[in-house]
């Protein structure tokens, strides 16, 4: 059985213990998983059954073909699972773009996502769009820096998905854990998630932390994508990035990284555990932006998001003395800690970080107990952060369905 198989009959036995009453399972832990990271395993593995099994044959990693018997005794016709392969498909290059595409049971030019990048051209000015077919692809994946230009095209977030289960302890270190590492400027990533299914313990454990994405090039654009993890899952590394109609899913400092990045419609998805009525517990962030001096250009805004789940957490907290994050226009359940920041505990940096909030709304948006640092911004601080031009989008982003 190759890796995918194994990831497939993990996350179904998951799902299975942590939806049922087993006895291993308490309320607590069984609240920790939000419904959409169940409703995207449950799609993932639905995909499956029906594509191994919802046509006239059976499948398996030789191409082997096996009859099927049914009640009236007839053998019905056999067919490959490749038959409803589109035969003009990958379309042929142009002066601009290559396609190659990736289906992991063979009907594609590769079965695996990494083999699909290793083949791009070194330092091509065209662009190429790897066509990720429907499924799970266990690997992890590098894109070097030597690859710009590459699109990966899932088929949808809840049923393309590229996963791995590296922590900081298995890879030396949290930079290093990422399911997915893009360090080619002008990535772009469509409809499908990045997940680390590596195992959640205590919040906060040393060496737990678990990227699903590393994005450490420059002027990479994300739409309908999904960031699964816990701890650490979307290392917003360095760069301008783009994030569009996404969902990201976390417990601690889930989006971190020095990156000037701006993020659109998204939704952000708390996992921490949840907090007792009247408890005075924080146990997760959303952010911790790294920026280390004011003469880096970086920073995190969010518009148009909303903020929701489980746990009492901060919208961020200062991993490095700069730390620029805004939220605006955004929703926020009551799940947001009253004072809602936190200076990482260090005084000296209140008067560096650049925390602010504008006209967000929710039972977390209440700004009222904010920490004294933290800005309810006037339309004029607001402005720069409002739209795309805080990334210089109008440089180099390009339209969805280019």
């Amino acid at each position: 059985m190759d890796l995918g198989g194994k990831l497939f009959i993990t996350l179904a036995t998951f799902v299975a213990i942590f939806s049922s009453n087993h006895p291993l399972v308490n309320d607590i832990t069984r609240d920790v998983l939000s419904s959409p990271l169940i409703s995207w395993i449950n799609n993932l593995i639905s995909y499956q059954y029906d594509y191994d099994y919802g046509h006239d044959y059976i499948y398996n990693h030789h191409h082997h073909h096996h009859h099927r018997r049914h009640d009236g005794g007839d053998e019905r016709k056999v067919t490959s699972i490749c038959d409803d392969f589109p035969t003009d498909f990958p379309p042929p290059d142009t002066n601009t773009t290559s396609t190659i595409c990736v289906d992991r049971n063979g009907c594609c030019n590769f079965t695996t996502v990494q083999a699909a990048v290793d083949a791009v051209g070194n330092l091509s000015s065209k662009r190429t769009i790897i066509w990720i077919n429907s499924g799970i692809y266990f690997e992890k994946v590098i894109i070097p820096k030597y690859k710009p230009n590459i699109t990966f095209q899932g088929q949808g977030y809840t049923s393309t998905a590229i996963v791995w289960n590296d922590t900081a302890n298995s890879s030396h270190g949290t930079f290093n854990s990422g399911s997915v590492q893009v360090f080619a400027p002008n990535f772009i990533a469509k409809n499908l998630s990045f997940m680390n299914v590596a195992p959640m313990p205590a919040p906060g454990a040393v060496g737990a932390q678990a990227v699903a994405i590393r994005v450490a090039g420059d002027q990479a654009a994300f739409w309908g994508c999904g960031f699964f993890g816990a701890q650490d899952t979307l290392h917003d590394d360095r760069g301008r990035h783009y994030f569009k109609d996404s969902y990201i899913q976390g417990s601690i400092d889930f989006i971190f990284g020095n990156g000037r990045s701006f993020y659109e419609n998204c939704q952000l998805t708390s996992i921490a555990n949840p907090v007792p009525v009247g408890a005075r517990v924080i146990n997760g962030a959303v952010t911790a932006h790294g920026r280390a001096s004011k003469e880096e250009n970086s920073g995190f805004s969010f518009v148009n998001c909303s903020v929701g789940g489980n746990g009492r957490i901060w919208l961020g907290r200062a991993w490095r003395p700069f730390s620029t994050v805004v939220f605006a226009s955004t929703s926020m359940t009551d799940i947001i800690a009253p004072e809602g920041w936190n200076d990482f505990n260090d005084p000296s940096r209140d008067q560096t970080i650049f925390y602010g909030e504008y006209n967000c709304s929710g039972a977390g948006a209440n700004t009222t107990l904010r920490a004294p640092y933290a800005q309810r911004l006037n339309d004029t601080q607001a402005a720069p952060f409002l739209n795309i031009s805080f990334i210089d989008a109008d440089q180099w982003l390009q339209p969805y369905s280019s």
